[in-house]
């Protein structure tokens, strides 16, 4: 992780420009912009401040938009999410739903450079949505160009007036290598207006600034929320995951054992390494467990499949969008 001047961490290479990233002028915020020809002083109409200006000019050429397959409707989407469509014509909010439905659906299997093409299509669509721009950050997040999330982040927060995704914002300060700035803004009023879930994933965003400053005993306070306490089960798994980590940091190598089980007993999905975590407190060499496994996968493939055609473990995996 750099430190606070190193300037950002996989993300863009254009500085922060606030919220909107433009002057409210309309000038684009240089002093001295060139003033605009008097056409009356001249003796020359000016035709085109007539017909509204610049904003009339010839637009470029639209963008082709990623295909659709069949089957997907848009209508998978939360009825939340439909409502904020309910500012579009009908035919445009059924084309962004589907395009959002996709943006979510490639994300989930790894194909960010498909879900970002997808979340770009939605926010030409319906950028006034937040619904789309928090797609579009949520793609950048995954990419790791925080300083993109960033600013989709901040525009779903001025047009919704949610701050939900505070714990993502203050992880973009963080992956920007900006920690101040992230613990100022995780210690801002909006904190206060989280739902218990929302301050758990700041809890541990919270603790990661910390320890990537080097501040092991503070990120293991930071972690002391309420919820830790409770029993393993789904939704606190994360916690107990990441204390056992700080745990483990500072050295406490019994107490983070008993951490990791409880994460691990909570996390039936396996979204973290609990398990293998624990294998390795236990002294469990996970390379040796595997070679039995590779002899007999070696022994099972040494000659054409039974029917006489290509062995199907070598063949290629058709991900197909999963049904409604």
């Amino acid at each position: 992780m750099p430190d606070e001047s190193s300037g950002q961490r996989g993300g863009s290479n254009r500085p922060d420009r606030g919220q909107g990233g433009r002057s409210a002028r309309g000038d684009g915020g240089r002093e001295g912009a060139r003033p605009r020809r008097d056409a009356r002083r001249d003796g020359v109409r000016d035709d085109r401040e007539d017909r509204g200006g610049a904003r009339l000019a010839p637009k470029g050429p639209r963008l082709p938009e990623p295909r659709i397959p069949d089957g997907v409707t848009g209508k998978e989407l939360d009825r939340a999410v439909h409502l904020q469509l309910r500012t579009l014509s009908k035919e445009n909010a059924e084309g962004v739903a589907q395009h959002l439905v996709m943006a979510a659906a490639t994300m989930e299997a790894d194909d960010l450079d498909a879900a970002l093409a997808h979340a770009e299509t939605a926010v030409r669509r319906a950028g006034r949505v937040p619904a789309a721009r928090e797609a579009l950050g949520m793609v950048a997040y995954r990419m790791g160009d925080f300083a993109r999330a960033l600013t989709e982040f901040r525009t779903v927060r001025r047009l919704s007036g949610s701050s939900h995704l505070l714990p993502l914002m203050v992880d973009c300060e963080r992956g920007l290598g900006r920690h101040s700035r992230a613990l100022e803004l995780a210690a801002s009023p909006e904190a206060a207006t989280l739902s218990e879930v929302e301050r758990v994933e700041l809890a541990i965003v919270v603790s990661g600034v910390r320890r990537d400053l080097g501040q092991d005993d503070a990120a293991l306070l930071a972690l002391h929320v309420p919820a830790l306490r409770r029993g393993p089960q789904a939704g606190v798994f994360r916690l107990h995951y990441a204390y056992a980590d700080a745990l483990l940091a500072l050295g406490r190598e019994d107490e983070a054992r008993e951490w990791f089980v409880k994460a691990a007993q909570g996390d039936v999905d396996q979204e973290t390494d609990a398990v293998e975590r624990l294998e390795e407190l236990d002294g469990i060499d996970l390379s040796d467990l595997g070679d039995d496994d590779d002899d007999r996968d070696e022994g099972a493939h040494t000659g054409p499949a039974p029917d006489g055609g290509s062995d199907p473990a070598s063949g290629d995996v058709a991900r197909a969008f999963p049904p409604e």
